[in-house]
């Protein structure tokens, strides 16, 4: 997903793409060190995708506490 895209889903449909990708991730690194996954790249594209999401979600935090502070 873009960070675009990303931008216009709201707070809670955030979190709980974030949930689904963490638990993506964990069973990933599992398949990983098993040996199971030949693909160990689509790991690194998960924590990517994880990091756009923190990152869409702490603008939104950040703009909320602006909008607060200028109350």
């Amino acid at each position: 997903m873009k960070i675009s895209e990303l931008r216009k889903l709201d707070i809670e449909k955030l979190n709980d793409t974030l949930a689904e990708l963490r638990n993506k991730n964990r069973e990933l690194r599992f398949s990983i060190t098993n040996n199971q996954l030949k693909n160990v790249r689509q790991a690194r594209v998960v924590k990517k995708e994880i990091a756009k999401i923190l990152t869409a979600l702490n603008e939104k935090r950040t703009v909320a506490e602006d909008l607060k502070q200028e109350k």
